[in-house]
């Protein structure tokens, strides 16, 4: 009885240093997947930035180890799609947008990146659709950028109308939303709605503040109405108030060519 009571003793022993190690063994696994999930993040966000700076040879370097290390991350064939249409080959992009789209199609980034792809590849109505899928997805904290993107697709389409639309809902959502202001502006001077387009201009200026970019088209805008005074009130605070920007400067060259 002693030498089974023993050897009873020995195979519980034997029992919990196994559990050990097996326990060892996987906390040392989800450590190293941890790694390997944080170092694909790492160069991601390094490949983003070469690629930013037209290093792409590098960005591709970063993009392919992080591909490596963690083969299921969204953003990195989001990225990768970028990159890949910056390098003239949209059939690796479009596959790559879709990985990304699969693995997280909810992420409103994944989506986003996706639908400027489409439109940039005149594949316009594709575009729209996901820019509003973006926009009433509750986890994307911009709908109205989204709006607005899908606005300037539709421009690029030549569906002024429909592009309009969605710069309303642009500013139903954030009234203060200057880049839909711009686009709208802009499509009234592009259809000679001219006094629309200075109501337009007038009205962001006295409610939300200056803008170089609305002063600048209100001095255009002011020019085609043969306002020289107007155009001179909007030229004045630009050049007093953004000095050196390249809405200033645009200016300047607005006035050389007369």
């Amino acid at each position: 009885m002693h030498d089974l009571r023993c050897l009873s003793v020995r195979l519980c022993l034997a029992g919990v240093v196994a559990a050990l190690l097996l326990s060892a063994c996987s906390t040392t696994s989800k450590k190293s997947i941890s790694n390997q999930q944080n170092a694909a993040i790492a160069n991601t966000q390094l490949g983003s930035a070469y690629m930013n700076q037209g290093n792409l040879a590098l960005a591709k370097d970063k993009l392919d180890r992080a591909l490596a290390q963690d083969p299921s991350n969204p953003e990195v064939h989001s990225v990768r799609g970028m990159l890949f249409d910056k390098m003239g080959m949209p059939k690796d992009a479009d596959a790559e947008f879709r990985t990304a789209l699969r693995l997280a199609p909810k992420d409103p980034n994944v989506i986003n990146n996706y639908a400027v792809f489409l439109c940039q590849r005149g594949r316009a109505d594709e575009g729209v659709k996901l820019f509003e899928e973006a926009a009433t997805n509750a986890l994307y904290s911009t709908p109205e950028a989204a709006y607005t993107n899908a606005g300037v697709c539709l421009r690029s389409a030549k569906h002024d109308d429909q592009a309009r639309a969605q710069f309303v809902k642009a500013l139903q959502i954030k009234p203060s939303f200057v880049d839909a202001v711009v686009q709208l502006v802009e499509l009234d001077m592009q259809h000679d709605n001219l006094p629309q387009a200075r109501q337009l201009i007038d009205a962001y200026l006295t409610n939300f503040g200056e803008n170089p970019d609305l002063l600048l088209l209100g001095v255009r805008v002011a020019r085609a109405q043969k306002d020289q005074v107007g155009a001179q009130r909007y030229a004045r605070k630009l050049q007093m108030n953004y000095p050196g920007t390249d809405q200033q400067r645009a200016l300047a060259e607005l006035d050389h060519t007369g």
